[in-house]
């Protein structure tokens, strides 16, 4: 068998050089598109380092000015903690404890962010908002006794529970 030689003929030689020439146009397309993409890549990259940088440094001076407001301030009130002491008598489901915590807490909700030592000397304000009131749930009305509470930066309540009248 023979391999006709087309490395001879005037038009294969002009194909094959046009293919050569070609490859290595477009090799120097390619090299110098990759390039434009990779420098302006490298600049925003180096913009984002600076810039986070910038947000680091002011992050920590934030978190310092932090830090030293609350040392010079007061504890404040941060959440609230509500626990049912004769709650298994009245056999509760979850739901029912979330909508009376829920009930609760909507009710006391201008306490938290409020000094410790305010909040303290406002107690029994509190005692009145949570026993005077009658919360309903599934038409049925329940009123709370509070037997203890405790104010730091988180108020605890243990309610006594019992059936609206």
């Amino acid at each position: 068998m023979h391999i006709p030689p087309y490395y001879k003929k005037r038009s294969w030689q002009i194909f094959l050089i046009g293919v050569f020439a070609g490859s290595i146009v477009a090799y120097l397309i390619f090299t110098f598109m990759y390039g434009k993409m990779y420098a302006n890549m490298l600049a925003d990259y180096t913009e984002l380092q600076d810039r986070h940088g910038e947000l680091e440094r002011q992050n920590e001076t934030l978190l310092r000015d932090k830090e030293q407001l609350q040392q010079e301030k007061e504890y404040t009130v941060q959440s609230i903690q509500i626990h049912y002491i004769n709650g298994k008598q009245f056999r509760f489901d979850r739901l029912t404890i979330h909508q009376l915590n829920t009930l609760i807490k909507e009710e006391l909700k201008d306490i938290i962010g409020k000094e410790v030592k305010g909040v303290a000397d406002n107690s029994e304000l509190i005692r009145t908002i949570v026993e005077k009131n009658n919360f309903t749930i599934d038409d049925i009305s329940y009123a709370f006794e509070i037997r203890r509470m405790v104010i730091t930066e988180q108020l605890q309540l243990d309610l006594h529970v019992k059936f609206a009248t």
